[in-house]
């Protein structure tokens, strides 16, 4: 019963090793794929392998360029939708103070206008002094 026991650990304990083996086999081909992915190591790689690499590359890029543009997008709509939400709301404001509510075509892009206008137009004018602060005050 004892031996029995002892054969089927054994036998367990040499399947564990067995994977183990082939679990590490597979990291060091994924550390392998990852490092030649980022560039490094490329100088044993065939034609035909960096041609690989190049296309998986593209592959992703594509890939995450779309993610990028669909979070854009929906970054966008959000923003659209809060305009929206603001410019409502501060109808009801002008409504409310007895005032006319912008008109967003032309209005809105006029005060957009003066408020960049007056931000490039800000001259600043600054002056250099070398010395002592007397000699500047003469």
């Amino acid at each position: 019963m004892c031996s029995d026991f002892l054969t089927i650990l054994i036998f367990h304990m040499q399947q564990l090793k067995q994977e183990i083996a082939n679990m590490i086999e597979k990291i060091e081909h994924i550390e392998v794929s990852q490092r030649k992915l980022l560039g490094q190591d490329l100088g044993s790689c065939t034609n035909e392998e960096l041609q690989e690499l190049d296309d998986q590359l593209v592959r992703s890029l594509r890939s995450i360029r779309a993610r990028k543009s669909q979070l854009f997008n929906e970054q966008i709509g959000q923003l659209k939708e809060k305009e929206r939400l603001l410019l409502e709301e501060n109808a009801r404001l002008c409504i409310k103070c007895g005032q006319k509510p912008w008109q967003q075509s032309t209005q809105l892009k006029e005060a957009v206008n003066n408020c960049s206008q007056s931000c490039q137009s800000s001259d600043i004018e600054t002056e250099l002094f070398i010395g002592l602060p007397e000699r500047r005050a003469a």
